[in-house]
């Protein structure tokens, strides 16, 4: 392994059960397993390197927290091999749990390999122009309207304080558009920042869903409850709560603070929304129909 490629720390061992109650069929939208480096090997061109996250760990967290569905995300460190993750998901649903899965592709990719992807429970593909790994916008463009054919969507891993064009580019695509980390901005940009103001007019008229996750990449304090994002996630949620889903981002590769303990990041959605209707919503039947669970 490289020197220059950081090594990431392992996420807390031991999370807490959150302080409200997690209704039946919340999902958790975001989350990566990882390792074993030999059966799985990192691609070369990479940011990070992660600890061994394996798909045990990840079932005991859901189990913890209260979350009986959840959605597989292809990390950049794997590239265009979403073997691992194909494996993981193919675990899980073997046994009738409820979880689906986002893949990294080439634009090139077959019908064949889609169609497999799709029987496994794929239902969206990742654009990641924040880490190395990931594909490109123009990739994105050749995709767009396969994925359109298949009823999929668009997961976009950006900041959008530094994405040209991000209302225009995003409307103009034939698929539904989601954003991961709440537009993955530092907070310190101001809620007042075009990038920030722009996705919340794509929530507003439905262009866009946005991730309420990953509040730890974005704050500029250290430790929960983040209080700086608070302004940020509920300006999210009021420009259209019907568009906001919920992620973990287990097991938080690749940032600078300390690790937090998941149990508090799941109740920092009870900050932001105490309504616990509207938070059901968020938890339930927003990823219920994102996702096409039952």
């Amino acid at each position: 392994m490289s020197a220059s490629i950081p090594f990431c720390e392992a996420a807390d061992p031991f999370p807490k059960a959150p302080v409200f109650d997690v209704p039946d069929g919340a999902c958790d939208t975001h989350a990566h397993v990882f390792g074993p480096e030999p059966r799985y090997p990192y691609t070369l061109n990479r940011t990070y390197t992660p600890p061994d996250a394996p798909v045990g760990a990840y079932l005991h967290l859901h189990r913890r927290l209260g979350i009986s569905r959840g959605v597989l995300v292809q990390p950049s460190v794997y590239g265009t091999d979403n073997r691992l993750q194909m494996d993981a998901l193919a675990y899980l649903r073997g046994q009738g749990l409820e979880y689906k899965g986002i893949a990294v592709l080439d634009a090139d990719v077959s019908d064949a390999e889609l169609d497999t992807l799709q029987a496994l429970g794929y239902c969206g593909v990742r654009l990641n122009l924040l880490f190395k790994g990931g594909i490109q916008w123009s990739d994105v463009e050749a995709l767009a309207q396969r994925l359109a054919t298949r009823s999929w969507h668009l997961q976009c891993l950006i900041d959008v304080s530094e994405f040209e064009e991000l209302e225009n580019r995003l409307r103009a695509l034939p698929v539904p558009v989601v954003i991961d980390h709440m537009g993955h901005m530092d907070c310190r940009k101001g809620i007042e920042h075009p990038g920030f103001q722009a996705l919340l007019n794509l929530l507003r008229e439905d262009k866009a869903w946005v991730k309420l996750s990953g509040a730890y990449r974005i704050t500029a304090l250290q430790h929960p409850p983040y209080a700086d994002v608070d302004r940020f996630a509920r300006a999210l949620i009021e420009a259209n709560p019907a568009r906001c889903v919920w992620g973990s981002d287990w097991p938080h590769p690749h940032f600078l603070i300390p690790m937090p303990n998941d149990g508090d990041l799941l109740d920092l959605l009870a900050r932001w929304v105490p309504d616990e209707m509207m938070r059901n919503r968020i938890l339930v039947d927003n990823p219920a129909r994102l996702y096409g669970f039952r």
